[in-house]
């Protein structure tokens, strides 16, 4: 190929790195709306896995006594919660942000993917705050570090791309069809359910773990357990599928959002 064809091959990537003042605009924008005029103000991004914590621990453990492997209540439920409730904050305000958006889209051209992006990438903010709880916790329980631990904040990246895949794909769908914003909230309340947040999925008979594989989401939350339980070692063969499959979400959404964003202006 010619050195002109690899240009134009590439010339969307090089579109973005002219736009990165412009993205990081937005994801300080976002992270500061978010507790904009609110009392505690970050202190939200502690207290809702928190008080989640509390309430799963009590009703799931103490009156359903659902089968943790022998991981305390509250450090299962809390570390499962950690990134599942950015996933549950960050990928609706994805999925809505080319509609929240309209006027800034029809007055300038740039990019449109960043408007998706700005949410997935400013939650990591709020994600950062609630993992500094678990330290604690991990010194109450007489948890020591182990070397798996860095593996917390590596697995903020496939986790960054779950959220940011299926924000691109309800963010384009969005602009054509929109009643899709209601759908948004009931397919983040069942993916609580179907990705071991509750209770692992290695409890559940094969026939299910097999169908579970392909939710992304159950891998890296019992790798981001595993990386803090020194008793528990990081499945990498899930962990390898849940990568690979929030790969391919992540280019299947991309290239889907490639392909309508240039419609966006007009049916906006």
């Amino acid at each position: 190929m010619s050195v002109s064809g690899l240009l134009l091959r590439y010339e969307w990537l090089a579109e973005y790195i002219r736009y990165r003042e412009l993205f990081f605009f937005l994801v300080w924008r976002d992270v500061k709306i978010r507790y904009k005029q609110t009392v505690l103000g970050a202190s939200w991004a502690i207290i809702q896995p928190f008080l989640l914590m509390v309430v799963f621990s009590l009703l799931f453990g103490r009156l359903a006594k659902l089968d943790t492997e022998g991981i305390p209540y509250p450090l299962f439920y809390y570390s499962g919660l950690v990134p599942f409730t950015y996933f549950q904050q960050s990928m609706p305000l994805s999925g809505n942000s080319m509609i929240a958006n309209t006027k800034l889209i029809n007055k300038v051209y740039f990019p449109r993917a960043i408007i998706p992006a700005a949410p997935a990438l400013g939650g990591v903010v709020d994600f950062s705050v609630a993992s500094l709880v678990l330290i604690g916790m991990m010194f109450f329980y007489g948890l020591t570090p182990t070397w798996e631990m860095l593996m917390w904040p590596v697995l903020v990246v496939p986790l960054v791309f779950i959220v940011l895949s299926f924000g691109m794909f309800f963010s384009a769908l969005n602009v054509k069809y929109r009643d899709i914003k209601y759908t948004i909230p009931f397919f983040v309340q069942a993916m609580m359910f179907v990705s071991g947040v509750i209770s692992p999925a290695r409890t559940l008979p094969e026939k299910y773990q097999a169908i579970l594989q392909f939710n992304p989401m159950v891998g890296i939350i019992d790798a981001f357990r595993a990386s803090i339980l020194p008793s528990q070692p990081i499945d990498w063969g899930n962990l390898g599928i849940s990568c690979a499959v929030s790969l391919v979400l992540f280019t299947v959404s991309f290239i889907y959002f490639r392909k309508t964003e240039r419609q966006f202006a007009d049916i906006i």
